[in-house]
């Protein structure tokens, strides 16, 4: 399952293999409140068809009727804004006082996307550059640090998983966990030593890793974009690779099990000298409290949560899993307790 954005890539590539015309459209600015965030795409073919999402809705109409009118018009990349005054803010379905800026690109071979996404499916982290007044593209390695911007009139997006999950474990929770962290542009990679459990695993853009999870968190030098995850019950397996997690800067470390059983993995992990504000960073029982039964809505629940983390939601917002409605929980608890 690709992104979105992802999606928006592979289907300009196969429309340019076509032999058709296409232009790209990526949000670069935004005033107050905005359907979609910065980086977010859209393509038009030259027949009006269309991929992706800029806006509600309202936008998008328009780019297109543009299209269907007059076809691809283009001969360079343009800037054009919507929703500056209050009769287009109406008109485009924008929020009250939203403005939203885009870039118009018209593409061609020359746009290097078929080579964008080779380097995309190595796992590289690209920084695609465009010189706006004549629609020149190089690509480049992207830092992790890297933003999107437009300056000195070039537009750099950034590609690529800028996300990192690893999942200890390749249960049938984990295979849900890894298809919806894939859709959201993570690189994910699932650990687990024992055999039986990675026979059949056929998940495509999904690494299956062997390793002890431990020396697997070890090597992966986990930074702030990271993720760990641990899902097999198995405190041999489990434990270790969320000490050395928790000892990361790894932004989210959760683990499944019961109340109960978390609180005995605090317990064994206060053995391996980790301080309480360590410990305090784990989430367990993993996940926020949506009422999940089965491993498919177990996999929402903690995709919400580690969402809600990474984009700084204030922890009284949400209602975790180790907080449920004792009454209400029962049933979910039971299922993934160990």
């Amino acid at each position: 399952m690709d992104s979105i954005d992802l999606d928006v890539l592979k289907t300009c590539d196969a429309w340019l293999a076509g032999g058709q015309r296409c232009q790209l459209v990526t949000v670069i600015k935004t005033w107050g409140s905005s359907p979609r965030p910065i980086g977010a795409t859209l393509a038009i073919c030259e027949d009006g068809s269309v991929v992706g999402s800029v806006s509600g809705g309202c936008i998008e109409d328009d780019l297109i009727a543009r299209v269907r009118a007059n076809g691809i018009e283009l001969a360079r990349p343009e800037i054009v804004s919507y929703g500056i005054s209050a009769d287009e803010a109406h008109r485009f379905g924008l929020p009250c006082g939203g403005t939203i800026e885009l870039a118009i690109e018209p593409l061609a071979p020359s746009s290097r996307i078929g080579e964008l996404l080779a380097r995309l499916a190595a796992g590289e982290l690209v920084e695609r550059r465009v010189q706006l007044a004549s629609g020149v593209v190089t690509l480049e390695r992207a830092a992790a640090s890297a933003i999107q911007r437009v300056e000195d009139g070039v537009l750099a997006t950034i590609h690529g998983p800028r996300w990192r999950l690893f999942i200890i474990g390749a249960g049938p929770l984990s295979r849900f966990l890894a298809q919806v962290a894939s859709g959201l542009d993570y690189r994910v990679t699932v650990c687990d030593p024992r055999e039986e459990y990675r026979s059949g695993w056929n998940l495509p853009g999904v690494e299956l890793v062997h390793a002890m999870p431990d020396d697997l968190v070890i090597e992966a030098r986990l930074d702030a974009r990271c993720a760990v995850v641990a899902l097999t019950h198995d405190p041999k397996l489990d434990d270790l690779a969320l000490m050395e997690a928790l000892k990361s800067e790894a932004f989210y470390v959760g683990a499944i099990g019961s109340r109960l059983n978390n609180e005995k993995r605090r317990e064994r992990l206060k053995m391996f000298d980790l301080d309480e504000a360590q410990l305090a960073r784990l989430h367990g029982p993993v996940g926020i409290y949506i009422g999940s039964k089965t491993p498919g809505e177990i996999a929402i629940s903690i995709m919400a949560e580690m969402t809600a983390v990474k984009n700084g939601v204030p922890a009284a917002l949400l209602v975790p899993h180790a907080a449920a409605p004792a009454a209400a929980s029962t049933q979910a608890c039971a299922r993934v307790a160990a």
